[in-house]
């Protein structure tokens, strides 16, 4: 049977819309079998920015991070006793080296992601008023992250030595396991302020707070390093190179990091 030409046009259309249909079909399919999941460690001061770059490395890669927090010294412990980490986001730069040192991670892997700031924050609008609210002393808690386990803390008994104020305050201080549970003995008012990280109150309105002074503490320079679990991971490797790219780095300084 010969068909009218405008039926066969009309056919040929369709055959040609299922055609396309079908390829780009089999280009998904052929990126969902090569997307992967990695696990990755980060430390807990991190927390916000590093869940709006793993949405936008998911979005632009089709890989998927799947993201733990906590504190830097505990995840070290953990990733020496083979938890299934891939990239580890540190809060410092000692613990990744480490982690090359004892052969669990990848030699030339380690960077700077992101530079860390400290701040003095308080719920209340009035109780903050720069170094000499540390000086002066008139509150009866003051929240610090675990000095051994987290750098953020360790930068906070710093800024007080260098103000000659830790051993006035020593006896209100009290101590989050990691930055989170700092932050949240604050907002809860379990203590009138604390030192935390500036990522975490950087979108918060009110309050009172001081932007410590660099020149008090060490730099909190945070490395990320490439575990050797997830070396030969596809996920892992693009995510590293995902952090070191302009969207990453956008969203690292809109929480108030310093970036290099």
């Amino acid at each position: 049977m010969v068909l009218p030409m405008k039926a066969a046009r009309e056919i040929a259309a369709r055959m040609k819309v299922a055609a396309v249909a079908t390829v780009a079909a089999a280009i998904m399919a052929a990126g969902a079998a090569h997307a992967a999941d990695t696990n990755v460690a980060v430390a807990a001061n991190f927390t916000e920015p590093g869940k709006e770059i793993a949405r936008l490395f998911e979005g632009k890669t089709g890989h998927k991070a799947i993201l733990s927090f906590g504190a830097t010294g505990q995840f070290y412990t953990q990733i020496t006793q083979a938890a299934p980490f891939q990239v580890f986001l540190s809060a410092d730069q000692t613990t990744p080296r480490k982690l090359v040192d004892d052969g669990l991670a990848v030699g030339d892997s380690p960077f700077t992601y992101a530079i860390g700031k400290l701040v003095l924050f308080s719920a209340s609008a009035e109780l903050v008023r720069g170094e000499q609210t540390l000086r002066d002393g008139k509150f009866e808690r003051i929240a610090i992250a675990n000095p051994v386990t987290a750098p953020y803390g360790a930068a906070a008994v710093e800024v007080m030595k260098a103000l000659g104020a830790y051993e006035r305050l020593a006896g209100k201080i009290v101590q989050g396991s990691n930055i989170a549970q700092t932050f949240q003995f604050v907002d809860t008012g379990n203590a009138e302020l604390g030192f935390i990280a500036l990522s975490q109150v950087i979108e918060r309105p009110g309050g009172s707070r001081w932007i410590v002074t660099p020149g008090l503490y060490t730099p909190i320079r945070q490395d990320a390093v490439l575990l050797k679990n997830g070396a030969g991971n596809d996920a892992a490797r693009a995510f590293v190179a995902f952090l070191k790219g302009p969207e990453a780095l956008a969203v690292i300084e809109k929480y108030g990091y310093g970036v290099e």
